[in-house]
């Protein structure tokens, strides 16, 4: 789910991993979710002419919404740990011509920098995190005094159907569960008030949006879950969570969807939580 990686507490790994398949996912995640980050941005107070670092940038995508919103008189650093993923911002960055972006690889947790930061931003990074409040707390003091923190983060809890579809929320468990037993925070959304507190910041503001509707109205997002739980099959065959032969992935969406039409049902997606804070 991650939009990167930002190890700063080494751990299991990864889950998903950063094949071309990944990359491509990402891609189409972030069409879907970019609004919504955007909306974060700008209401944490992110604007012209301010310093920002991305941490686990991965190809990019939020590394480029604030570079929108700072402009030219501003400056992004986005920095992951991933070279696939680095490789693939920068391309981007390249052709786009953009100025004002910068992609480093480098672990948060050994990072320096000439000065210090007006904002410090990441995207489904925490809930890789095995501490996330201590590397929270390393990655911001990169932050100027009264300088912003503003995550997005995801929280499986969300996901629901009503009246019920068997097979999606059949499905949600064995991802959820994929996710916690290879040890992703899948409650990071709801558990960010706590992480800047204990990170030493203060209580954040915070905002859940999530994508819910009926078929074929919430049919995007619904292809999005699919290409995630196709990323995450390889690890929930191995930890023994769900068989490919149960999941079943290429006739997935159009079993949940013929049970959501039978019961016209909605299906909700994950919250989708922001939470900003100055330092």
């Amino acid at each position: 789910m991650s939009n990167g990686t930002a190890d700063t507490d080494a751990k299991s790994g990864y889950i998903l991993g950063h094949s071309e398949r990944e990359i491509a996912r990402l891609k189409a995640q972030a069409a879907h979710i970019d609004p919504t980050t955007r909306r974060f941005l700008c209401e944490a107070g992110i604007g012209p002419g301010m310093r920002v670092l991305d941490v686990g940038s991965g190809a990019g995508h939020v590394a480029f919404l604030a570079a929108d919103l700072v402009g030219g008189s501003g400056e992004v650093i986005g920095v992951d740990l991933a070279p696939a993923a680095i490789e693939v911002a920068r391309s981007r960055t390249a052709a786009q011509s953009l100025a004002n972006v910068t992609f480093l690889q480098v672990n948060p947790a050994a990072m320096s920098f000439d000065r210090p930061f007006d904002a410090l931003i990441g995207r489904y990074v925490l809930q890789f995190q095995k501490d996330p409040a201590a590397a929270l707390r390393a990655m911001a003091a990169h932050v100027r005094p009264q300088g912003l923190i503003v995550f997005h983060e995801i929280d499986w809890a969300g996901l629901a159907s009503f009246p019920p579809v068997p097979t999606f929320d059949q499905v949600c468990q064995w991802g959820s569960a994929t996710m916690r037993r290879h040890g992703t925070e899948t409650h990071m959304g709801r558990k960010l008030h706590a992480t800047f507190v204990g990170a030493g910041l203060h209580a954040p503001t915070m905002r859940l949006e999530a994508p819910v509707g009926g078929i074929p109205a919430n049919g995007v997002w619904l292809g999005r879950f699919k290409e995630l739980i196709a990323t995450l099959l390889p690890e929930m065959e191995r930890l023994g969570v769900a068989t490919a032969a149960q999941v079943d992935i290429e006739t997935l969406i159009e079993r949940i969807s013929a049970e959501a039409a039978r019961t016209n049902s909605v299906i909700i997606g994950h919250f989708q939580v922001g939470a900003w804070a100055r330092t």
